[in-house]
């Protein structure tokens, strides 16, 4: 795991050694265990290393091949290394190291691009070829690693982290109004674009090849995409949940190779206690954490927001050496400042509680599993997916999804939101970004069945998406490293062919419930799918207690529509109400803080849109 930069000139100018040691030093928090450099006419590349497999100076980055035609600069975990080293030892490779950074290196040697398809892990990394004047760069399939590219004339410029992109001349911090609207619609960017202009996300499970004296208007290449689909012969049930189990120990398991101390975060839910459970069954005294929630002026659904208790039993039951810590309203404005340089570009959810998470976790171990990953393959979600799981048409379930996923405003508010700049982004159509995350030659059907994989598959492109970049960059901040079993390529490969019927158990019912029928719906909808991962369930009540396994799902939130409301909310009106917020340069300050003024007087729960205009303001003050 490390931080990962560099920039190609296509027309050969000399790489400047400065430059490149400016940029690398902006991502010093991702590796803090050391540092490399390479430059090659008109190539640069930078590195700067946490150190988890083979701690010894063999493998220092930028690496070499041992025929000294390529160069790599990595960063990521493939586990599967040791599988691919035998394989390629029978090739005749030789190895100097017990690093997967040279694993990388000579399956590249000896399969070129296809050897990405090979990789089962995380990574983003940069190979040079110097014979043929190449680069080549790749992002794995789920997108855990991040890859941000720009362009500046004919030099690309790219990075783990945008900060390291600023460093280069040419690159600088400005507002993507474009992007703007895409994150106001959705909390998140489903078109790959950053609030920064000009700089982008490569997609990930593709690659990019750029070469000396060409085109600088490559398209990447995917290599692998979701396919969630009904099996056309369907195994029984028990070999279904036969073959769960073991290829859930079997991720797990591949995930605790580490030379350094590894640890895992412990919720009160079913996804990270089954990880729990199985590594500590494999390391004795495994470290446990737990980030909870002072609840003393919650309400209603946020009183089961801390699930210390939940967290404490399992790791009596599992012998972890377990610690905690409790956040209380102070500590969102405490560290805004930190989670917005980290973060970069806001994105799914309220992300500071991971910060503080990752911060406790890091000071005891290099390595931490989350339990990110298990909702989106399994049907975690089951409330939203019946809001398109009857459509008459493609069309009509892509309206009733869109609909749903306008997380922070509909459209009928965000023209009025964004008047400053309308004139500027009055172009983009969000309902269109959102219809081109599905691939034009997917079988659009529309039985019930098929519209719940269709969810399942963007959810996975977009929402997973988001939450593994802010997973990413709050635990590199503290240089931490974290590991997501259930993005294991076999568990993958069969949770997209695991039959719907055994994710969600009503999903009959749910489809036939009438539309237009007066009453309370959403409860009707809630009540008769909250049973999602059903097989996911049944499995993992060998790991957990059975209030665990058969529990409603919690997410990883804190109160902060009581806290908006109550000791947070002289923040909220010193950051979005008073004096000269920097966010109206770009937002309608009427319409704002009207929005916001629903949520403080109790009308309606928006506290996804305020804490995105803190973090928005926080942005502005931070990067423009």
């Amino acid at each position: 795991m490390c931080g990962i930069t560099g920039f190609f000139d296509l027309d050969g100018q000399p790489a400047s050694p400065v430059v490149l040691r400016r940029m690398t030093d902006a991502v010093a928090h991702r590796g803090p265990d050391g540092e490399g450099y390479y430059t090659d006419g008109g190539v640069a590349l930078g590195h700067r290393r946490l150190a988890i497999i083979d701690l010894s100076a063999a493998g220092h980055q930028p690496m070499q091949s041992s025929d000294g035609r390529y160069v790599i600069t990595y960063n990521g975990e493939v586990y599967n290394f040791q599988e691919l080293r035998a394989e390629l030892e029978g090739l005749g490779a030789r190895f100097r190291s017990r690093t997967d950074s040279e694993v990388l290196l000579n399956a590249f040697l000896h399969w070129g691009p296809a050897a990405v398809e090979r990789f089962n892990g995380m990574f983003a990394f940069a190979i040079w070829d110097r014979i043929d004047r190449r680069l080549f760069v790749a992002r794995d399939r789920y997108g855990i690693k991040p890859l941000y590219y720009a362009w500046t004339g004919r030099t690309f410029v790219f990075g783990s982290e945008v900060k390291a992109l600023l460093q280069f001349p040419g690159v600088s911090a400005a507002l993507d109004q474009e992007a703007l609207v895409e994150y106001l619609t959705f909390q998140n960017y489903l078109s790959y674009r950053t609030l920064f202009a000009g700089v982008r996300l490569l997609p990930p499970g593709t690659h990019l090849t750029l070469t000396s004296g060409g085109p600088a208007d490559v398209t990447p290449v995917q290599y692998w995409d979701y396919r969630f689909e009904e099996p056309e012969r369907p195994a029984d049930d028990a070999e279904y949940a036969e073959e769960l189990e073991r290829l859930f120990r079997q991720a797990v398991h591949r995930q605790l190779v580490s030379d350094v101390d590894l640890g895992s975060y412990l919720s009160g839910g079913i996804d990270s206690g089954s990880i729990t459970a199985v590594a500590a069954g494999e390391l004795p005294r495994l470290r446990t954490f737990t980030c909870g929630f002072d609840l003393s002026s919650a309400s209603g659904l946020e009183l089961g927001f801390d699930e210390r208790a939940k967290a404490e039993r399992m790791s009596y039951l599992f012998g972890t050496e377990q610690y905690e810590m409790v956040l209380k309203a102070g500590d969102m404005e405490h560290v805004m400042p930190l989670v917005t340089r980290h973060l970069e570009e806001p994105r799914i959810g309220q992300s500071y509680p991971n910060y503080y998470a990752a911060q406790l976790a890091s000071k005891f171990v290099k390595v931490v599993l989350s339990g990110s990953g298990g909702d989106e393959l399994f049907g975690g979600y089951p409330w939203r997916y019946a809001r398109a799981s009857s459509a008459a048409n493609f069309d009509d379930y892509v309206d009733r999804y869109y609909a749903h996923w306008q997380r922070l405003m509909p459209n009928t508010v965000l023209r009025q939101a964004l008047k400053p700049i309308w004139g500027n982004v009055s172009q983009v159509w969000t309902r269109d970004i959102f219809r081109s995350v599905f691939p034009p030659a997917v079988a659009h059907k529309t039985d019930p069945v098929s519209c719940v994989n269709h969810s399942l598959y963007f959810e996975a492109r977009t929402f997973l998406h988001g939450v593994l970049l802010v997973e990413d960059k709050l635990s590199m901040a503290h240089g931490l490293e974290a590991r997501v079993p259930f993005l294991d390529n076999d568990l993958v490969d069969f949770a997209m062919r695991v039959p719907i019927r055994l994710k969600l158990g009503n999903l009959d019912e749910t489809a036939r419930i009438n539309e237009n029928e007066i009453g309370r719906k959403t409860e009707k909808y809630f009540g008769r799918t909250r049973d999602g991962k059903l097989l996911m369930r049944q499995v993992m009540s060998k790991f957990v207690p059975p209030d665990v396994s058969s529990g409603v799902k919690q997410g990883f939130s804190a109160p902060d529509a009581s806290w908006f409301k109550g000791e947070s909310i002289e923040y909220v009106r010193r950051r979005l109400l008073q004096g000269r917020p920097r966010i109206y340069d770009f937002l309608d300050r009427g319409t704002i803080e009207g929005l916001v003024g629903e949520h403080t007087n109790g009308e309606t729960n928006r506290r996804l849109l305020i804490w995105s205009l803190l973090n928005l303001e926080s942005w502005c003050e931070e990067f423009l």
